[in-house]
């Protein structure tokens, strides 16, 4: 799942490190009521190690271990500012994100490239867990795991729909 609602989702700002609004924090206590209903005593929580993520996972009464690896793209230069104030202070920057989200890198931030090569050691150790395993991260991160774990072609992955507020289960098959 995604985090709640934060501040900057709100505003339509990229990145930052923003608390949860009252809306996002009302999800944080669904998703706890969904986990317990839901989701067995043995459940593993992992989270980014941002705000809005952390207050997340914390909401759902299970000890989370919070990840470097699973904090959301890095926006660079932009980071905080909406893709519309992006799109008037750089057109040819927003014009490049446009044409190839994939390998498309803010400056000096992260492409989804980055972010799926920085998701490998996540998604190795995911793979070994035994236990159920809920991550609360952050739209381009779980668009990454989403993409790998569904066998989506990378090109694909960028555009990928991750609702705030919703929860994917994903069962692993031999």
């Amino acid at each position: 799942t995604r985090h709640g609602e934060s501040q900057f989702n709100q505003a339509g700002r990229i990145g930052g490190n923003s608390d949860l609004t009252d809306r996002g924090r009302g999800y944080a206590r669904a998703l706890r009521g969904f986990v317990e209903a839901h989701a067995p005593d043995d459940l593993v929580v992992w989270s980014s190690t941002l705000l809005r993520a952390r207050e997340t996972a914390r909401a759902v009464g299970r000890k989370s271990h919070p990840w470097k690896a699973l904090d959301e793209i890095d926006a660079g230069i932009y980071d905080g500012l909406t893709y519309a104030a992006i799109a008037q202070k750089a057109p040819q920057e927003a014009q490049a994100r446009r044409a190839d989200k994939l390998r498309y890198r803010y400056p000096r931030g992260e492409s989804y490239e980055d972010v799926i090569r920085r998701l490998d050691p996540v998604v190795l150790e995911g793979e070994r867990q035994q236990r159920p395993l809920l991550i609360v991260a952050h739209n381009a991160v779980i668009r990454a795991l989403y993409g790998y774990l569904c066998e989506i072609p990378a090109e694909r992955i960028p555009h990928q729909v991750i609702p705030l507020h919703s929860v994917i289960e994903l069962t692993p098959r031999a």
